[in-house]
């Protein structure tokens, strides 16, 4: 689903949506801003660029950060509930992987993990994308915005 169908959606629906990024830095946010009218539904977000900010202003546990790195199905889960709950939006997603060029902690470029939490929802998809670094943060966001199109509809 595109940015302005999500924000139409989200409006009919009297949803919200936040977001706490990781490798995404903020694109999410900044992608559905650009469409008219994204003040009614995106409540905010999170740039968690940082490791340990993950923890501080998303609340994901640093016990799973240490045992298994940021890039990690659970700690998108955990972004994605932490945008929710801190923001007060119906939806929360969460973006955390590797946009490249070099592996992160043995992760290899390209294995995004995409978590969405919402009304009795909280999910996870892992993604295998190729690309450079741009195409990888763009086809995350995409895939953000498709997984909680899928929710929507």
């Amino acid at each position: 689903m595109e940015a302005r169908q999500l924000v139409a959606t989200l409006t009919a629906r009297g949803e919200t949506v936040a977001a706490a990024e990781s490798l995404t830095a903020g694109l999410v946010c900044a992608t559905l801003a650009t469409v008219p009218g994204a003040s009614a539904v995106l409540r905010g977000g999170l740039v968690v660029y940082a490791t340990e900010l993950k923890t501080v202003l998303a609340g994901v546990d640093a016990g799973l950060l240490a045992e298994h790195g940021a890039v990690h199905p659970e700690v998108a889960m955990q972004l994605a509930r932490g945008a929710r709950e801190r923001c007060g939006a119906t939806w929360g997603l969460g973006l955390t992987g590797v946009a490249g060029p070099s592996p992160q902690d043995g992760v290899a470029p390209g294995t995004v993990h995409v978590g969405l939490a919402g009304p009795g929802t909280v999910t996870v998809r892992t993604l295998g994308l190729s690309g450079d670094r741009d195409l990888i943060r763009t086809r995350s966001v995409q895939a953000a915005f498709a997984l909680l199109g899928e929710h929507l509809t």
